[in-house]
């Protein structure tokens, strides 16, 4: 069998016969109504995207908003112990300066021993009571900043879970 002899029936109905005799063929192929078929997923995604979006961005506030009180309570508390720094200075200064007036009034040798070591106790334990107070002040800052941040983020995990 030849190509010549092969006589294919279409479906098609001729439409036009062009200026050359050649002729266009209009299928019956169903029309596919593609913004119909996907305009809905489209619209689907984007009121998805949209409270997405809407979500990401109240976390960002709510995120920034404890980073802002963090920051604040750490500059406040950053001055506190700022304060208590010169209020120690001030305390081991004023020590030392009555110290060497009391060396300047010693009559004898054990009075200068005498007052050595009880400035070495007294400042012994000045600097243990001191240093407890700059610990407890460096933990309060490190808890009262952490803890806002802390709150926040298992806020937004719990919501975004």
């Amino acid at each position: 069998m030849s190509d010549a002899n092969v006589k294919v029936e279409t479906n098609a109905a001729r439409q036009d016969v062009g200026a050359n005799g050649s002729a266009k063929f209009q299928f019956d192929v169903p029309f596919f109504n593609m913004q119909t078929m996907f305009g809905s997923f489209a619209e689907q995604g984007a009121t998805r995207a949209q409270a997405n979006f809407a979500k990401v961005r109240a976390t960002s506030e709510e995120v920034t908003t404890a980073l802002c009180d963090a920051y604040s309570t750490n500059a406040k508390r950053a001055a506190d112990y700022g304060i208590k720094l010169v209020e120690i200075s001030h305390i081991n200064t004023t020590s030392t300066l009555d110290f060497i007036s009391q060396l300047a009034d010693a009559r004898s040798f054990a009075d200068l021993v005498n007052l050595s070591t009880a400035h070495s106790r007294k400042t012994f334990e000045a600097t243990s009571a001191q240093n407890r107070e700059l610990w407890d002040l460096a933990q309060k800052v490190a808890t009262e900043t952490a803890e806002p941040i802390k709150q926040s983020f298992n806020r937004v995990l719990r919501s975004a879970a």
